[in-house]
This record gives C-alpha cells, sequence and structure tokens, in this order.
C-alpha cells in the first residue's frame, strides 16, 4: 500500500497524471486499471480518472499483488520474428495462453520467453506478466511484443495507450461482407447475460474498428478481411464482427463455432505491428507469417473459386 499527500503545486492535476509521476515504476495504464479497480481512494473515497487533485487530498493505493503461481521457463516453440536488447516479438501460435492464470498455471507465452530471455524481462507486469505489454486471445494468432526491461515497457504502454501503435489484423469471416471498407464505433463491455463473454453495450468503454474487404468467396459464403483497431478492448474484433452479423470463423464464444474445416478457435491472425522503438526511436514495421492451417484453408479457397 502507497500514500500520498498532495500539495499546493499539484492542485488540478488528474489523478492518474499525478500519480503516474508519484509512481515511475508503474504505467500510466496500470494505474487506469487501479483506479478503474477501485484500489485508488481519494480521502477514503473512490473516485474516477478523470478526478483532479485538491489540497491535501489524501490519496492511498492498494497495490496489485499477483497470485502465488512458481513460474518456470519451458522450452515451447516461437517463432522469434525481431530482438534486440530492449524487446523481443514473436509469433504466438493459436491455443497459446499468454501469461499464467488460473486453469493455466504453465504452458504459456511467459513460460516461453523466459527460456528465451533468462532474467531480462520487464518487471512492471508483475510476478505472473513479466514483460507483458499487450496481449492476444488465446486463439488469435501472431505478433507479439514483449518489453526485456521497465524503460521499454513504459514506452510501449504509453505508445498503445496513445493509438501511436497500428495494429493490423487478418480474419475469415462468415457471410459475404458487401461494404469494400467501412468503420464499426461501438462501446463494449461485460455482458450481463454472461459475465465470461464481452457484449456491446450503451454502458460500455468506445471501441473503434476499422476493416476492408480483401477478398470475398462467393461459393463458401465467406469474406477475408483486413481490420486495424483503433482501441483494445477485450475480444474486441470477434464482438464487433459478430454484432454486425460476420461472425469470425472458428469463433466459439461469438457464433457456433461450426464450419466445414473443423477449426477450432478463430480464424484470426495479428498480421502485423507499426510502432516506434521504446528506445531508440527508430520506425518499427514487423510482419508476422499465418499459421499454417489458415493459410491452407485460404489456398484451398482459392482454387475451389476458380473451378
Amino acid at each position: 500500500m502507497k500514500e500520498f499527500l498532495v500539495n499546493k503545486e499539484e492542485i488540478g492535476k488528474r489523478i492518474d497524471s499525478y500519480l503516474s509521476l508519484k509512481m515511475k515504476d508503474i504505467s500510466r495504464t496500470a494505474i487506469q486499471r487501479l483506479i478503474e479497480e477501485e484500489k485508488v481512494l481519494v480521502n477514503d473515497k473512490k473516485i474516477k480518472t478523470s478526478y483532479k487533485v485538491q489540497e491535501e487530498d489524501k490519496i492511498v493505493i492498494e497495490e496489485e499483488k499477483p497470485k502465488e503461481i512458481s513460474l518456470k521457463a519451458q522450452d515451447i516453440p516461437i517463432e522469434i520474428i525481431y530482438e534486440d536488447n530492449y524487446i523481443i516479438v514473436v509469433n504466438k501460435p493459436k491455443g497459446l495462453v499468454v501469461h499464467p492464470a488460473n486453469g493455466n498455471p504453465d504452458g504459456t507465452l511467459v513460460n516461453a520467453i523466459m527460456a528465451i530471455c533468462k532474467d531480462s524481462l520487464s518487471g512492471i507486469g508483475g510476478e505472473i506478466r513479466p514483460g507483458i505489454v499487450h496481449r492476444l486471445d488465446k486463439d488469435t494468432s501472431g505478433i507479439l511484443i514483449v518489453a526485456k526491461n521497465d524503460k521499454a515497457h513504459i514506452n510501449l504502454s504509453e505508445q498503445i495507450k496513445n493509438h501511436e501503435v497500428q495494429k493490423t489484423y487478418i480474419a475469415l469471416v462468415r457471410g459475404i461482407v458487401k461494404e469494400n471498407e467501412a468503420t464499426i464505433n461501438m462501446p463494449i463491455g461485460r455482458s450481463t447475460k454472461d459475465r465470461k463473454k464481452m457484449a456491446v453495450t450503451k454502458t460500455g468503454k468506445d471501441a473503434i474498428t476499422h476493416f476492408k474487404v480483401l477478398k470475398r468467396f462467393l461459393k463458401h459464403n465467406v469474406t477475408l478481411l483486413e481490420i486495424k483497431i483503433e482501441t483494445g478492448r477485450t475480444h474486441q474484433i470477434r464482438v464487433h464482427l459478430s454484432e454486425i452479423g460476420y461472425p469470425v470463423i472458428g469463433d466459439e464464444v461469438y457464433s457456433s463455432g461450426k464450419n466445414e474445416w473443423n477449426i477450432k478457435g478463430q480464424c484470426l491472425h495479428a498480421k502485423s505491428l507499426k510502432f516506434t522503438h521504446p528506445i531508440t526511436g527508430k520506425e518499427m514495421f514487423l510482419e508476422a507469417g499465418l499459421p499454417e492451417y489458415f493459410d491452407k484453408i485460404l489456398k484451398d479457397l482459392d482454387r475451389e473459386e476458380k473451378i
């Protein structure tokens, strides 16, 4: 637990901005999450991230304490796309959980990265999420950055928060999408019917997804999309596409999951990332190749469409 007392010179700062200056070892995004989880109290009262501090405000922070999980390095094959002394960028396979949690104590991307990087991982993500700057769903494959030190982690977190990281995905969806390009702007929050799912809801957070059609496969009633997201809400792409009537092929949560290829888990792949290197300032553009099963489906569709 940490405590701060606001002085005259600090009056009027947003609470998240104030705390990010006071707590250099934690990202602003992580501070905002603590506020949302009601682990930050001002004068013993809950506040919102937009709250502006006043003189002699007493701020108490209950810091996150990861559950006791004994992490171990595991030799799990992972394709490394790029690596230097500060970051490592990998192509995460479908079916691999990013970090340990209840039900997945090991066999995760973190366990694999620990075997590769040894002790050189950022500690900001906490005991069970070292180096993890952003995530992909278990059954979403593709490109993902891991930070090797805290400075890189904080910088990358800020880039993501400020929408300075451009993420591009490829998805195969059920149905023939009519528009060549479109934007989905619908708020996403926790489903009131099933707390394990997300949903489009009026009380949710802003969520913006842009897509364009790469190819329509009329014989199989499916469409290949390129997708770019402005926000990074949980299950955002899957929720948005399902909401407008084009669920991702294989998605067992936001559609029936049934498909003629018997694919388990969604045909959704994080294809590329464009960002600024957190230490050198160099513009980076990296791509992750499609997984074999996804590539095979597209080649089969191409061949059958010509028959």
